[in-house]
């Protein structure tokens, strides 16, 4: 039985990687996201709108606690999932999680290429969504480091980054 917790900032790679780790380690792939707006058939943004951001995260805790059940999954939580109640304690006591951190100039980039597809992102200059980086990961990383793994997510640029990482993820999990 497997439990891997994949955390990190938004375009960290967590769903990216997340889908070729299951694929390679035969695991069911979950993202936590996905799985709220399944559950309550609506969207996160439509879920926040209805009952806030204190609203969500528990809605956010109760889906964390029902997937960290699941067996031989790996599971993508959002961005800031780790830094709300005791989330990360739920986490590591279910199974193992691995923060993925990438450098900061690839997060930039990667928010900056799909800012259009993240409503706290869209209205941002490029220098705008850096100084808005660097303040959520100051105030979120302690909370990712508390991960039982940290991996650098920095190269996940085509198919064969995303499988060559995967299987080094995949080897170093095995080895934990």
């Amino acid at each position: 039985m497997q439990r891997i917790f994949l955390i990190g900032y938004m375009g960290a790679g967590k769903t990216t990687l997340g889908k070729a780790l299951a694929q390679t380690m035969n695991l069911q792939f979950i993202d936590l996201d996905d799985f709220i707006t399944g559950r309550h058939h609506k969207t996160i943004k439509d879920i926040f709108a209805e009952v806030g951001e204190d609203g969500f995260r528990q809605i956010e805790r109760n889906a964390l606690h029902e997937v960290s059940e699941f067996e031989d999954v790996i599971i993508s939580l959002g961005g800031g999932t780790p830094c709300f109640f005791d989330n990360m304690d739920v986490v590591n006591a279910a199974g193992k999680s691995v923060y993925l951190k990438p450098s900061e100039d690839v997060l930039l980039k990667r928010l900056i290429k799909g800012k259009h597809k993240r409503p706290l992102l869209a209205d941002k200059s490029d220098d705008e969504i850096l100084q808005f980086i660097r303040q959520q990961l100051a105030w979120r990383e302690p909370f990712y480091l508390k991960a039982s793994l940290t991996f650098n997510a920095s190269h996940l640029e085509n198919k064969a980054d995303i499988h060559i990482n995967a299987e080094k993820l995949a080897s170093q999990l095995l080895d934990m």
